[in-house]
Formats: structure tokens, C-alpha cells, sequence
């Protein structure tokens, strides 16, 4: 069968260049233009990332994913640095466990990363101690206010920390700024990458640099479309649904006891992919699988949102479900 008949072009069938590169002395091959990480993992090379997201664009933010190519002059970011024929790389170096364990010091001191996925092991396995830079300071009510000029150092006694009044302006997600790393991927998603909706931006310089909406108004305010594909893509739990939110308050939130099911969106007719999370028998929470050729983890705000008339006639009338 030819081009025409197959619908296909000739493009289609130029065949995949790979490149050869060396992790941690063993040879490994990878489709040209992958990045580090990708080869990193076609190496079983666990390597950390909080800022990457495999629906956007690199950042190169956190920098915990930094490795070591031999003959460059700096560490490198594996998440954007596009491998290169015959690079040698080195992933767990003395000069590579200094900067991870540097980095999640400096984010660990002064962000809430209790709900940040595999930190733990990381904290472990770099044996980093945040603690060594002070005990953390209390939480500030002004880091929506921010003054002209440069940060005021403190005295030293203490480290300071992102901690401040969780922001739950609305009935579908929450916003912990404490717990934020400024990983800039809620920002490209609600931004130019996926959304268009441009709510939120960076504001404030420095330490005191914070995600805000503009002139720190509440969401429902602002020009947000409470898609939550913000919360989507957070690394850090800074972004959670409200209903999440509320069962960690009342310590009943335990992934252990859920399940997950991919189905199909029933709103509309585009067939956007979701995935049930759900606790003892009640969803929790929805998401989107990101190699969903149609929403690529991305959905509205019914997709995302739109389950609670499931468990409200349960709970109307008394369990009897009529």
C-alpha cells in the first residue's frame, strides 16, 4: 500500500533517529531530541523532579534534577537538556548528591513539603536536614502586601518560611501558598501553554515572590475559570480540591483505600478522559490521564468538578437512594 492509500506521508515514515549516550557508564539509547531525564529513565536511573510535568514545557525551577555531564563546566538540568551523541552522564556524583541535597535543604526549610510525593525518600537518600538553617519562622499575614525594595534579612535565628493563611475562597479548591515552590506549572497551564485564562502570575520579587491573582483578589474575582488544571499539574499539594482538603483536616483522606477508574466524560461530546478517585465508595476527586490524545490531563471545570450531585442524593434522602 503507498502514502494515499494508507493516508499517511512521507514524513510519517522517516525513520526515528536514536543517540547513544553513556548514564552512569552504561550505554543507553534514545529517541534524537530526547532530554536527559528521559534517558535517565530508559536507564532506571531514578532521578528527582518537582518542577517538570510531562504535558509542559520545562521551567528548569527546582533544579533537584541537576546531573553531572562530563566535561561541562556546571550541572546541568536533565529535564530540558536535550542529549547530545557520546555525552557521558553521571547521576549520582559527589557533586550532583551536593546539589540535591543543597536544593531540598533550601526547599525544605522553608516550604511545607509534607505533601509532596516521594520527598521523604529523597530527604533520605541525599541526607539532606533542612533544620540545620534555623527553625521555622511563624506564619507571616502579609506576603499578599509587598514593599518596595529588597528583602529584609532576618537575624538569623530563625529560617524564613513561605508559611501563611491557607486561601480557600470557593467550593472547589483550596490554595496553600505555604507549601508552594514557585514551580511556575500551574502558572503555564493556566497561562499560554494550555488554558489562556491568565488568572495567576507571579508577584512580589525575591523571597517574597508568591503565585497571586492580579491585585491579590479572591479567585472567584478574578479571571480564573476554575478549570483545575492548576491543580492538576502541582507537584506539592499546594493546589487541592476542597473536598481533599476538608478530609485531611479531619484526617480521613487515605490513598491506600482508593480506587481509580478511567472512563468517559458524560458533559458534552468531545470524550475527555477522567479518572474517578474514590473513598470508600464516594469520589473524592477527579483527574485526567495526560496521555489522553483529546485532553492531555486537561478538562472544564464540569469535568473536573462536576461530581458531587453523585453522592448528594445519598446523602438527601437518607441513604435510600430515591
Amino acid at each position: 500500500m503507498n502514502a494515499i492509500d494508507t493516508g499517511m506521508t512521507a514524513e510519517t515514515h522517516k525513520a526515528v533517529q536514536m543517540v547513544t549516550i553513556t548514564v552512569d557508564g552504561a550505554p543507553v539509547s534514545v529517541p534524537e531530541g530526547s532530554t536527559l531525564l528521559a534517558a535517565c529513565n530508559a536507564a532506571r536511573k531514578e532521578t528527582p523532579t518537582l518542577c517538570w510535568g510531562d504535558t509542559l514545557t520545562p521551567k528548569n525551577a527546582c533544579r533537584v534534577c541537576m546531573v553531572e555531564v562530563k566535561g561541562a563546566r556546571v550541572l546541568v538540568p536533565s529535564c530540558s537538556r536535550k542529549v547530545e551523541p557520546g555525552m557521558e552522564v553521571l547521576t549520582d556524583s559527589e557533586r550532583v548528591r551536593h546539589s540535591r541535597r543543597m536544593v531540598l535543604e533550601l526547599l525544605g526549610s522553608s516550604v511545607d513539603l509534607s505533601t509532596t510525593p516521594g520527598i521523604d525518600g529523597w530527604m533520605q537518600r541525599y541526607e539532606a536536614d533542612p533544620e540545620r538553617h534555623g527553625a521555622p519562622a511563624g506564619e507571616s499575614l502579609q506576603r499578599d502586601v509587598h514593599q518596595p525594595g529588597e528583602h529584609h534579612l532576618g537575624d538569623g535565628s530563625v529560617a524564613a518560611t513561605m508559611a501563611q493563611p491557607d486561601k480557600v475562597d470557593n467550593d472547589l479548591f483550596v490554595r496553600q501558598y505555604s507549601k508552594c515552590i514557585l514551580c511556575y506549572k500551574c502558572v503555564d497551564a493556566c497561562g499560554p501553554q494550555w488554558q489562556n485564562s491568565f488568572a495567576i502570575q507571579i508577584a512580589g520579587r525575591g523571597f517574597d515572590s508568591q503565585i497571586s491573582t492580579e491585585f491579590a483578589v479572591d479567585l472567584p474575582d478574578s479571571a480564573c475559570v476554575f478549570c483545575g488544571n492548576c491543580v492538576e499539574v502541582c507537584p506539592t499539594g499546594a493546589l487541592s480540591f476542597k473536598s481533599e482538603y476538608d478530609m485531611r483536616a479531619a484526617d480521613t483522606w487515605d490513598e491506600s483505600r482508593q480506587t481509580q477508574t478511567t472512563t468517559v466524560c458524560t458533559y458534552c461530546g468531545v470524550g475527555c478522559n477522567v479518572t474517578l478517585h474514590v473513598q470508600d465508595n464516594e469520589i473524592v476527586k477527579v483527574t485526567s490521564p495526560h496521555d489522553h490524545s483529546i485532553g492531555h490531563g486537561n478538562l472544564c471545570i464540569k469535568g473536573r468538578f462536576g461530581f458531587q450531585h453523585v453522592q448528594s442524593r445519598k446523602k438527601e434522602d437518607g441513604g435510600n437512594g430515591r
